[in-house]
């Protein structure tokens, strides 16, 4: 089905966790280093990437934040650092999914195909905003030809609004855009980061109000006129 890097010391988990993947029909690649798995996300990027938060030379934490500064490739974290702050810190980096140890090796392939159906679902933009372009292989954006520099809450929050000009968004259909794997996170946030993404919009092209809000209900992207 698809092909997935596996980055674990291969004590662990990894055996059985390999058997369960290849039995869905994966393409499965294990590395046991963060430098190495790093080298081959960025040269050859699988379709997503399992990856451990303790591995030699070069963290997952590290390899995750590196990953992020190219593009929005996949990433499930697998680690057994279960504490709050340890997996915000990886969602805030930009993890897509973070999975705690011991855990059901099936549940990590039904997470897998989870965050692959999203991220195909992203790509599938149906009315695009002409004004905004969006570069998936290394997560550049760029709105009329100037480039963004966004977060990836920021990123996933203009694809999801600017996928339906004028549509208007509720905050609970943009925290399901942007917010998927967090499940503490209210409403109320995406009004923050809507706030930060409108600067940088502004901030790239002023002559335009490019998210407008909606009151009691949320936000649209929209278009210049005609």
């Amino acid at each position: 089905m698809s092909r997935i890097l596996l980055v674990e010391d291969g004590r662990d988990s990894a055996p059985l966790l390999l058997g369960h993947l290849q039995g869905a029909g994966h393409e499965v690649e294990q590395i046991e280093d963060g430098a190495a798995a790093l080298e081959r996300i960025l040269s050859a990027p699988p379709a997503l990437t399992l990856l451990e938060v303790v591995l030699p030379r070069i963290d997952g934490i590290q390899v995750l934040e590196k990953v992020r500064s190219h593009g929005n490739h996949p990433i499930i974290m697998l680690t057994a650092r279960a504490q709050e702050a340890d997996r915000l810190l990886a969602l805030d980096l930009g993890a897509d999914d973070y999975v705690c140890k011991p855990f059901s090796p099936r549940e990590v392939v039904a997470r897998i195909h989870t965050v692959l159906r999203r991220h195909a679902q992203w790509r599938e933009v149906a009315r695009p905003s002409v004004a905004v372009r969006f570069d998936d292989p290394r997560g550049n954006v760029c709105l009329e030809g100037r480039a963004l520099r966004l977060t990836r809450r920021e990123l996933l929050l203009l694809r999801a609004l600017s996928r339906d000009p004028g549509r208007v968004f509720t905050r609970s259909k943009l925290l399901e855009a942007a917010f998927a794997e967090a499940f503490d996170v209210n409403e109320r946030a995406v009004d923050g980061h809507i706030k930060n993404l409108r600067k940088k919009l502004a901030d790239a092209v002023p002559s335009h109000d490019w998210i407008r809000s909606v009151y009691g209900v949320g936000f649209c992207f929209a278009e210049r006129p005609a």
